[in-house]
């Protein structure tokens, strides 16, 4: 089979999948089927596809199928190629498709991983991660070529201020919650000066941020309770789970004493990406820097990386840009790549694979 990069890339771009990955997935599977292989979808919706033998070094490239909404038609001008996910992440995708089948392993085994869900729950990644084991992973996402070999985990959670709910003209200003928010407020911006994790050399410091208020229903009734919802951008050895304990601690103290305050993670059912950092001498990086030409550093957002780093080194890696000197680029109206991206991309990791794989 004739893998063509460009023609491939237009069909994934012109697929939508914002909000159902079906159709997406099918391209993908008709692909890899064309190409002689038989890929596998398991119970989370992962695409899953191997070449070369058990023996030697195996490498895991992954990225997502899924795009956030809404749909952006494709269109071409020239070079570029404008269009939901043609850089988030369909132009990774297309990038390490590409090398994916183009190498011949003589020692080791690539495999290709493609989630369905990366934009919104990362069950696909959580579930790759109980199920992989490799040397090494290269995910695409949106890099300019730089190989980043970190990214701050991210989490999202709601502090519920209780009280007393009753008339205004009666309910006393101690147990009056949104009297409280002062104090919570307050507290969110002294609390990585004060308990939070040090800087990390890498990632740098973490980042605490209260997005939503939300409480009460009257303007003449108190409410039982109020609530901020706040997002977080944590760095090493900080966890989403052990960032709510401590952070629950820590505004219990702060806190008066007739309210009560508690923290709860949005979506405790589902996996929130923990940071992560590999080692910038890891053969996977020299190797992947030298053939993209690329700088090392971190990562500007939050990636299924976090889940595979945990196994073996991993590094995020693409064609595209999270954003430009214009402003965001990744999930906004002008989302772009230029196909000239695609190939170089393709043949930085093909050569990467070839390297690592004999």
């Amino acid at each position: 089979m004739s893998f063509d990069i460009t023609t491939f890339h237009a069909d994934a771009v012109g697929t939508p999948s914002h909000e159902d990955v079906s159709e997406m997935r099918e391209l993908v599977l008709e692909t890899l089927r064309d190409a002689g292989l038989e890929p596998t979808v398991d119970e989370r919706g992962s695409v899953l596809a191997s070449r070369g033998t058990d023996d030697g070094t195996h490498v895991v490239l992954n990225t997502h199928v899924d795009t956030v909404a809404p749909h952006v038609p494709y269109r071409r001008d020239g070079d570029t190629v404008y269009g939901r996910g043609s850089c988030d992440a369909k132009g990774p995708l297309a990038a390490l498709l590409a090398a994916f089948l183009r190498v011949e392993p003589t020692d080791g085994r690539v495999t290709l991983a493609l989630t369905p869900d990366e934009e919104t729950l990362m069950t696909g990644a959580e579930r790759l991660q109980e199920t992989l084991s490799a040397d090494g992973y290269i995910v695409g996402e949106p890099t300019g070529f730089d190989v980043c070999i970190a990214a701050r985990g991210q989490c999202e959670g709601t502090i519920t201020l209780e009280g007393e709910a009753g008339h205004a003209a009666s309910v006393s200003a101690d147990r009056n919650p949104v009297f409280g928010l002062p104090n919570v407020l307050e507290a969110l911006r002294a609390y990585d000066d004060e308990a939070g994790p040090e800087p990390d050399p890498v990632l740098g410091s973490p980042k605490l941020t209260p997005t939503v208020l939300a409480g009460g229903e009257a303007p003449n009734r108190v409410p039982e309770s109020c609530r901020v919802t706040f997002d977080r951008r944590n760095v090493p050895p900080e966890t989403s789970d052990s960032f709510r304990e401590n952070l629950e601690a820590f505004l219990e103290f702060r806190v008066p004493d007739d309210l009560s305050v508690s923290v709860d993670l949005i979506r405790p059912d589902t996996p929130f990406p923990d940071p992560f950092v590999t080692d910038e001498d890891d053969r996977l990086v020299q190797v992947l820097q030298e053939a993209s030409g690329g700088d090392v550093r971190p990562f500007g957002a939050a990636t299924e990386a976090s889940f595979f780093a945990r196994d073996a080194p991993t590094v995020v890696f693409g064609p595209g840009l999270l954003a430009d000197e214009e402003g965001p680029v990744a999930h906004a109206e002008r989302e772009y790549v230029r196909v000239s991206e695609l190939e170089a991309a393709a043949e930085a990791v093909e050569a990467t694979l070839e390297s690592l794989l004999g």
